[in-house]
């Protein structure tokens, strides 16, 4: 069977490669995609959510933030700003985040940050729900 690389890039650098890749799941802005090899080349805008992998023997999720993918017929580039392996989670920081930034988004008299407390949120909430799929 032929298999995607598949490569995930954050501003740090590569923070995931792997060569034997069978199917990957993303949140695209227009919605679910999977990707197996021979897929059309594509590029599209991801949302923040995860990146399901199955490869021979298994599979695992990988919480991102928004950013890109860029589908080849045999590899896959998803560019991110933060990129996190559900095993690796940790979901007390998370919930801690989620705390700071729901305080944030009550605080009245302070709402010059309101979206980044947001993305804030979003992110939080995604690593704690993605910790979960694992």
């Amino acid at each position: 069977m032929n298999t995607l690389s598949l490569n995930i890039v954050t501003p740090n650098g590569s923070v995931y490669d792997r060569e034997d890749v069978n199917l990957a799941v993303l949140q695209t802005t227009a919605g679910e995609i999977g990707v197996m090899y021979g897929h059309i080349p594509t590029v599209a805008a991801l949302e923040i959510g995860y990146v399901k992998i199955n490869f021979d023997g298994g599979s695992e999720y990988i919480a991102v933030s928004e950013g890109f993918v860029e589908v080849r017929q045999d590899k896959l580039s998803i560019i991110v700003q933060t990129s996190e392996p559900a095993k690796e989670i940790d979901v007390a920081r998370a919930e801690l985040a989620k705390s700071r930034a729901e305080s944030h988004l009550n605080d009245e008299e302070d709402s010059s940050d309101i979206n980044r407390a947001k993305r804030a949120l979003d992110r939080a909430n995604n690593r704690i729900r993605v910790a979960n799929l694992q």
